[in-house]
């Protein structure tokens, strides 16, 4: 639907056969209209064709209700018109009503971090840009490995960030932001974001991310320190791990490995371990065995149940708890072992009956 109504009124009058000063032609989308029980004049309709074209192609005039005077080409007689633009007052309601909403929503954003910096004009540009979606629990937004192609704002709900290994990282929610690593970087995108509780999102292509990361100083300064602050928590994360002794995958070191590990160099501490299925805790006590902890299972059953997983990922600290230096162990370490695997060894049997 036009936006406004084209009017052509006769202004001056030079012995026209047809029409008469003050008559009026309204053009709406693309009917035009002549004065009531007067006849068509063809070339009349060619001039007011080519004036609108040279009007509307005229962006002061688009822009501002225009007035433009001209004369028709004529055949016995001239006539001059004028030629203006009136919104009607249903689109002036609407125009109104979306000027308000874009505003409401400005006001909105403007609590995230991503927007406090921004200019109010500011905003309203990204706005134009960004589409909202809905997720369910359990449902993925990106998926490690992929192609980054949008910037997501959270704007209600919880999302979960997992890495290797199905491995939680971090939980991310209102106001937050995800995917911006590998539409700036280039990289594919680098863990899956999983919906942990419905959430609605803000979307924008990483295509108009970076035009408006051109036009908006203030925005590129976001991202330059948000980068450098998820860097920055990156290197803590690493070296507090390097420092707690050993740290690794189970793809890359099995628990039975790791276990005979701690066993044979008498080590005191605590390993935890992050698998698909939940945590664990295992406790050694100069290479003893003195306490184990997966989901619901306690004790053997425990360490038993973990020789059979091979996804996730460790972390071994050194030290025990004072109450942890007198538990009783859980029996002869080397034997556990054994028993376990040939637990194993069992399975695997019956299954391939």
């Amino acid at each position: 639907m036009s936006s406004s109504e084209d009017f052509f009124e006769i202004i001056e009058d030079n012995n026209c056969p047809l029409y008469e000063l003050g008559d009026q032609f309204k053009l709406s989308g693309i009917v035009l209209s002549f004065p009531k029980d007067k006849p068509t004049c063809i070339t009349l309709v060619g001039d007011i064709k080519e004036i609108l074209i040279l009007c509307k192609n005229d962006d002061a005039r688009r822009e501002n209700s225009p007035k433009y005077s001209f004369d028709c080409s004529g055949c016995t007689g001239t006539i001059w018109l004028e030629y203006r633009r009136e919104k009607r007052e249903a689109d002036e309601k609407l125009q109104k009503r979306e000027d308000s909403d874009l505003s409401s929503t400005a006001n909105l954003l403007r609590n995230f971090s991503i927007f406090q910096a921004l200019e109010e004009h500011h905003i309203k540009s990204l706005v134009a840009f960004l589409k909202l979606k809905e997720f369910g629990k359990g449902e993925t937004v990106i998926k490690k490995g992929e192609p980054g192609v949008n910037l997501f704002i959270i704007v209600s709900g919880k999302v979960e960030v997992v890495g290797d290994d199905g491995l939680t990282i971090t939980f991310l929610g209102k106001g937050e932001v995800f995917g911006e690593m590998s539409l700036l970087s280039g990289d594919p995108v680098g863990a899956t974001i999983k919906v942990v509780a419905p959430s609605k999102v803000l979307c924008i292509s990483g295509k108009d991310l970076r035009k408006m990361l051109l036009k908006i100083p203030s925005l590129q300064m976001y991202f330059t320190r948000l980068l450098a602050r998820r860097l920055a928590q990156t290197n803590i994360i690493r070296s507090e791990e390097f420092a707690s002794g050993m740290v690794g995958k189970l793809s890359e070191m099995p628990p039975t490995e790791i276990f005979q590990t701690l066993h044979q160099n008498q080590k005191s501490g605590i390993l935890s371990l992050q698998l698909p299925k939940g945590t664990a805790e295992v406790c050694f006590r100069e290479g003893g065995l003195i306490r184990a902890k997966y989901g619901r299972k306690e004790g053997t059953e425990a360490f038993f149940a973990l020789l059979r997983e091979n996804e996730g990922r460790f972390k071994f600290v050194p030290g025990l708890p004072p109450e942890e230096k007198e538990t009783p162990e859980l029996g002869d370490f080397m034997w556990l072992l054994m028993e376990g695997l040939n637990q194993i060894d069992e399975e695997e049997a019956t299954v391939k009956k």
